[in-house]
């Protein structure tokens, strides 16, 4: 009888914390978990660059290649590649493969504490375009990706998107829409707490 007594206690007590509050919060800000984005026509794109997701590619696990929209649309401007293996000692053959290829880093961009080691190289090619190259271990700082990778990108060719980008978003202004954006600025305790 005392066990059937505790599971009406617990149960009424879970029954009234849940009729205390507001049900589940699903939206925030006026943006509802599970409505589609199209629902919101006040967003604005931001992102001038698109990325597509490479897996089990030649010896590395995963990679991100970012391609532009605008200025050079489907143009690969940065390359980002996670090797298969994360070891310090792999990455320190790879420093050494990339010295004898390319020869001493550019700059340092690690840490102190020895949690990242991040060597840059800066080169111009062929046609004048700058190109960076990043070889990165980190196996500490969860902030970062974890293990070993290699960044190679067109910083000019990225920037040339951004502003590309920016023109043709300030090019479809439209007045209605401005004025919007103004309604929107104004808030209140709805948007600001969990609904």
């Amino acid at each position: 009888m005392r066990m059937f007594s505790r599971l009406f206690l617990i149960i009424g007590i879970i029954l009234t914390t849940t009729t205390l509050y507001a049900g589940t919060p699903s939206e925030i800000a006026g943006i509802k978990l599970g409505s589609k984005v199209n629902d919101y026509p006040d967003f604005e794109v931001s992102n001038y660059l698109k990325e597509t997701v490479v897996m089990d590619w030649h010896g590395f696990r995963k990679g991100i290649i970012f391609y532009g929209i605008c200025h050079d649309p489907g143009t690969i401007v940065k390359i980002q590649m996670k090797y298969e293996d994360p070891s310090k000692e792999f990455f320190n053959t790879l420093l050494k493969r990339y010295k004898k290829k390319y020869g001493p880093p550019t700059e340092w961009d690690g840490d102190s504490f020895g949690i990242k080691h991040i060597w840059k190289w800066r080169f111009t090619d062929e046609k004048g375009r700058r190109v960076n190259m990043l070889l990165q271990h980190n196996l500490r700082d969860a902030d970062q990706n974890i293990g070993n990778q290699v960044k190679i990108s067109y910083p000019e060719m990225m920037e040339k998107e951004n502003l590309c980008f920016i023109k043709m978003c300030q090019d479809i202004e439209d007045p209605e829409k401005i004025k919007r954006r103004e309604v929107l600025k104004k808030t209140g305790w709805e948007y600001l707490i969990p609904q």
